[in-house]
């Protein structure tokens, strides 16, 4: 009897614009639920309103589509520090949404989430995204990066935990090891 499909929700979490992604995975597939993006540019500038918002709707998510686990982006270092206290602060309410809806909570550096993705961890937005189309064989031209991201991360914490890649087919070390083993992908 095989184990019915782990569903996971990505969260790339940002305080203007918070990426969200949810598949199901097994030994041999992965269905991607949703995938898309939440704004609060509109909200206005008061901080605490976002937070509350940003925890509400990963609330939603969760309840709509009732994940097990969640894999959340680690805010990164940058030069402004102000930046990262407040993407700090939004990973911390949608981790605490997690936690409110007993999930189990896994936090993924990016440089993680692109090497497990590209095999390269200084990999570009576009590259992630375009590794993700072909791993995936779906269109995601149309999703913002953030989108992207989380989705990103739920396939990290898919590989990361079951030691599978996608029923066996190969991993590869970067976009080289990949054109190599898959000429016909390149378009000339």
């Amino acid at each position: 009897m095989e184990n019915p499909p782990k569903r996971i929700l990505g969260i790339d979490p940002g305080t203007n614009v918070l990426g969200f992604a949810l598949i199901d995975a097994d030994k041999k597939q992965v269905k991607v639920l949703e995938i898309g993006v939440v704004t609060f540019a509109h909200i206005g500038d008061d901080h605490t309103v976002k937070l509350q918002h940003i925890f509400e709707q990963v609330q939603d998510l969760i309840q709509q589509y009732k994940p097990s686990e969640m894999a959340i982006e680690a805010p990164f270092f940058g030069k402004n520090v102000q930046s990262m206290l407040k993407l700090g602060r939004a990973q911390g309410v949608a981790i605490a949404a997690g936690m409110v809806n007993k999930l189990t909570i896994t936090e993924y550096a990016p440089k993680q989430i692109k090497r497990a993705i590209t095999g390269n961890g200084n990999a570009s937005k576009e590259q992630v995204a375009g590794m993700l189309e072909s791993i995936l064989h779906t269109k995601f031209t149309d999703q913002k990066f953030d989108a992207t991201d989380a989705l990103a991360t739920a396939l990290c914490h898919w590989y990361q935990t079951s030691n599978s890649v996608l029923g066996g087919k190969k991993s590869h070390s970067g976009w080289s090891s990949f054109l190599k083993d898959n000429p016909e992908r390149l378009k000339k």
